[in-house]
């Protein structure tokens, strides 16, 4: 039997034999327990040609789709366009209220399996990725990659509006806010609207 078609028999019989023996996540293939294995260290061998910005995987580069506002995915029940097939799948979810993965710990439900993965992660205290500059310890690797630039002057989110600049998407999603009349957050008592949290 080809190695190919071993490789794809394991598609459907759900067997993950590849342990990564940093955080134990399993994998089906060892391609990619060796692309997984990048996310515990600082290796970033995939530059983009455009900026020189490095990646630890290479499909990054072509799913981020960093250097054009192209959308490829739309929604056709909304128009909403994405970057990714991923995030049209998981948007498509929304319209039909499903959440298809569940945590087997709490039955909390989500969309997606990434938000499965930080679940998981919650109920075990788990943080595999940490920083080397402070030694704190984090769930998700985005959570580091952030974290790393409380110690740098980087701020990468760019306001299209005022051109004011944020260190998360986080912060600029919620900078947002002022440039419109959206008040997403509402008093529980008196119902007033608010641009903010005051988180």
């Amino acid at each position: 039997m080809s190695s190919q078609l071993t490789r794809h028999r394991l598609i459907h019989i759900g067997e993950r034999p590849f342990r990564c023996e940093v955080c134990r996540k399993r994998f089906k293939h060892p391609s990619d327990l060796t692309a997984h294995m990048r996310t515990h260290s600082d290796e970033r061998p995939f530059s983009c040609k455009v900026c020189d910005k490095k990646f630890k995987t290479s499909p990054v580069l072509v799913r981020m789709r960093i250097h054009s506002d192209e959308r490829p995915f739309s929604c056709k029940t909304c128009n909403k366009k994405f970057r990714q097939s991923s995030h049209l799948i998981a948007h498509l979810c929304r319209h039909k209220g499903e959440r298809p993965v569940s945590c087997k710990v709490c039955d909390k439900k989500f969309r997606r399996s990434s938000g499965l993965g930080t679940c998981v992660r919650i109920h075990s205290d788990e943080r595999p990725f940490s920083c080397k500059t402070c030694n704190k310890k984090f769930r998700q690797s985005g959570q580091l990659t952030a974290h790393l630039r409380t110690h740098k002057a980087e701020r990468p989110f760019s306001c299209k509006v005022c051109d004011k600049k944020f260190k998360t998407s986080y912060e600029l999603r919620a900078h947002m806010c002022i440039h419109s009349d959206e008040q997403p957050f509402s008093c529980k008592t008196c119902n007033k609207k608010f641009r903010r949290s005051g988180r």
